[in-house]
């Protein structure tokens, strides 16, 4: 891995730094402006619904003139929206702020995208596996930060957050070169990039079921992400701070398994059947969660979880760059990430739903539906797993 990799790799851990640093927070902070639970889960969908539209343009901008110009953008606007979050006042500017970062928040692809540059196909896996390694540093750094911000208000862990993407920003300007070879060629419309480009993107071959596949798991995923937090809250009778060196642990384990776990098991299994024993683990964690209100099972079997869960998204984006060509990784990886962005903003509103804060009892079922749901993604994996196997060596 070159010099280009390691500055990547340091970009996408203090962004994951940043961003991170809010899951801990957001479901608490939107409970001080008085918003409900399934208020507070649109804070979560409206920056994801966001990115839906906005990350194939930068996507497919960064194809077009450069990764380099593309993460400024993504970076700055993170900073910029983070910081009027931290100060909002109303509940309407922490939804305007949570907007904008959703618009600008084409990050985790464009940086996908470079790595994709820079890294030679029978390496890609071990390059993601790292990139995802850095990720979860961010997922190990990012709680103890929050947990020091929190010492001041939940505000000022977003005023944090804003300013650890601001140092993200001053690193690719001044030490990131462009790592583009050949820029896309023809002109292109950079606003067909919706929903018609979403479904051009299930024409793609190969990568077509990929993105339906992540698609799904996207969306269980984030049904449990948000109801992770007000389950640990509300019917195991923790606070903002257990929960915080919660998730320390989850990254930590994230971060063990995606240096020194994904290479041993790469030695031994392909990127095909690693990523269908992450899926196994994760629904199986999914279903188990809420069977005893105890924190200690309740720990138990989330660090199963996050054992596991660290070997998914770096085995799909594995696959989908292994399936697409060198000049369109922009494109697919923007389009990945939309497919994404969609789920994450689908799956905080299930949960929402179920949600009935007069019932403790509801707490429980999106983590049960979650569990099912990723079963069933599971199955479709395997069923289909001939449509996208044959252009992977790894």
């Amino acid at each position: 891995m070159n010099r280009n990799f390691w500055i990547t790799a340091l970009i996408a851990f203090i962004n994951s730094l940043s961003f991170t640093v809010l899951i801990p927070i957001i479901y608490l902070y939107g409970k001080q402006f008085g918003l409900s639970d399934f208020q507070t889960s649109l804070l979560f969908s409206i920056y994801s619904i966001a990115q839906f539209f906005a990350t194939p343009v930068i996507g497919k901008l960064s194809d077009r003139f450069g990764r380099k110009p593309l993460l400024i953008v993504s970076l700055a606007g993170t900073a910029i929206a983070n910081s009027i979050a931290g100060t909002a006042t109303t509940a309407g500017i922490l939804f305007l702020a949570r907007l904008l970062d959703g618009i600008t928040g084409g990050n985790a692809s464009v940086a996908q995208a470079i790595i994709s540059d820079i890294t030679i196909p029978e390496k890609r896996a071990q390059g993601f596996g790292i990139y995802g390694a850095a990720l979860g540093l961010g997922f190990v750094l990012g709680p103890v930060t929050s947990l020091l911000a929190q010492q001041i208000s939940l505000g000022f862990g977003f005023i944090v957050s804003g300013a650890v993407a601001f140092v993200a920003l001053l690193i690719t300007i001044f030490l990131l070169p462009e790592t583009l070879p050949n820029k896309a060629k023809k002109a292109q419309n950079i606003f067909d990039l919706g929903l018609g480009n979403l479904i051009k993107g299930l024409t793609m071959p190969k990568v077509n079921i990929l993105l339906i596949i992540n698609f799904f798991i996207g969306t269980t995923f984030t049904i449990f992400t948000y109801a992770f937090q007000p389950y640990y809250i509300n019917v195991l009778g923790q606070n903002s701070k257990s929960l915080t060196l919660l998730f320390l642990v989850f990254g930590v384990l994230g971060v063990i398994m995606q240096t020194w776990g994904v290479s041993i098991l790469s030695r031994k299994f392909n990127v095909v059947s690693i990523l269908f024993l992450g899926l196994f683990f994760r629904s199986l964690s999914f279903v188990l969660m809420p069977v005893f209100p105890s924190i200690v099972y309740f720990t138990g079997v989330s660090i199963l979880f996050s054992i596991f869960n660290s070997l998914v998204q770096p085995m799909i984006s594995t696959l989908i760059s292994l399936n697409t060509k060198p000049e369109d990784q922009g494109t697919a990886m923007g389009l990945n990430a939309s497919y994404l962005s969609i789920s994450n903003g689908i799956g905080p509103v299930i949960a929402g739903m179920l949600i009935h804060q007069s019932n403790p009892n509801t707490y429980g079922y999106p983590l049960y539906l979650a569990g099912i749901f990723t079963f069933l993604v599971l199955f479709l994996a395997i069923v289909t797993r001939k449509r996208y196997m044959p252009q992977v060596n790894s």
